[in-house]
């Protein structure tokens, strides 16, 4: 049987600005998807640990009719910061338990291995590595933005990248740079504490850029994108993996995670800010960047394990390439 295949076709032409229409197949079906990419003024999130309706989104600030007229030739110019200082103090509280695999940090380290899988498998095809190889990366100059404590960054190392892991908390760099310098094969990883956006200016490019589990958490998702393209070259990679804003993820992501299990502090995450897989396709294709594949993340509670599916609803991961011009 064929094996699956999450590959993502866009159909519409990426300088329009009408409803996003997609469809993400496998050999045994196709989905199709349509999502206007409107938001309206709603009503602040509310505290699930009183009522488990998630809130209505609030709105995002999506993409300005000027940013879409001139795609995908986005023009180099003055980048707007995206950086949400609220949510740089939430994490800066917890930035010692980054390499604490039971600490707050659980899920992500629980999950790393199948977010390398999926990097590994992607790059290698889109620039013609061998994934097989002890160092399949090799030659590649990776930036991670919003590295944390280099949970990611030090595998990319260990594949033979040349890494740099950039983040708005001092804390966590140090913590970085302190557990990278432990392991010959991880000490040449740069880290820095800056931005996206400040990279941007200092006209750094790279091959790949990578930004998981963050997009959630800046404050103009639009902008933080755009920022993302600028720093990707031309034909280059971009990987963003965040969170489904649906039923089910308010459910476990939030409610599960946050206020049963205990897994992640309380308040680590906002539904409201969260993206569809739709809303991340068409900001990316504004940015330059064409989505060419997608993939969920799942978690099976019995085994403890993430794996991979096409069940977009709650934690996904997308690759993309930016255009050419």
């Amino acid at each position: 049987m064929a094996s699956k295949s999450w590959k993502l076709r866009r159909l519409v032409n990426p300088n329009r600005t009408n409803p996003l229409k997609f469809s993400i197949s496998r050999p045994s079906q196709a989905l199709q998807t349509k999502r206007s990419f409107a938001a309206s003024p709603q009503s602040p999130p509310t505290d699930p640990s009183r009522v488990l309706q998630p809130p209505p989104p609030q709105p995002l600030n999506h993409p300005s009719q000027e940013a879409a007229s001139s795609s995908p030739g986005v023009t180099r110019g003055r980048i707007s910061s995206s950086l949400n200082e609220s949510e740089l103090r939430k994490f800066s509280a917890i930035a010692e338990t980054w390499w604490d695999s039971e600490g707050p940090y659980k899920p992500l380290h629980s999950m790393n291995p199948t977010r390398v899988a999926f990097i590994r498998s992607t790059l290698c095809r889109h620039f013609g590595k061998d994934p097989h190889s002890a160092r399949p990366l090799e030659g590649l100059k990776i930036v991670d933005v919003g590295c944390g404590g280099g949970i990611l960054s030090e595998p990319l190392a260990r594949m033979g990248a040349t890494v740099t892991g950039v983040d708005a908390i001092d804390k966590n760099i140090n913590i970085a740079r302190l557990h990278a310098e432990s392991d010959p094969a991880t000490s040449s990883i740069e880290y820095c504490c800056t931005t996206a956006e400040k990279l941007v200016e200092e006209q750094r490019t790279f091959d790949v850029v990578i930004a998981l589990e963050i997009i959630e958490h800046v404050a103009d998702p639009a902008e933080f994108c755009k920022s993302l393209a600028f720093l990707t070259n031309a034909n280059g990679a971009t990987l963003i993996s965040t969170i489904n804003r649906s039923m089910r993820s308010y459910a476990t992501a939030i409610v599960a995670a946050e206020y049963i299990l205990n897994w992640l502090p309380k308040g680590t995450h906002e539904w409201s800010r969260f993206l569809t897989p739709e809303e991340l396709v068409l900001i990316l294709n504004r940015a330059s960047i064409s989505v060419e594949e997608m993939a969920g993340f799942v978690y099976n509670p019995l085994t403890g394990r993430w794996t991979l599916s096409d069940d977009l609803s709650v934690n996904f991961i997308a690759f993309g390439t930016k255009n050419s011009g």
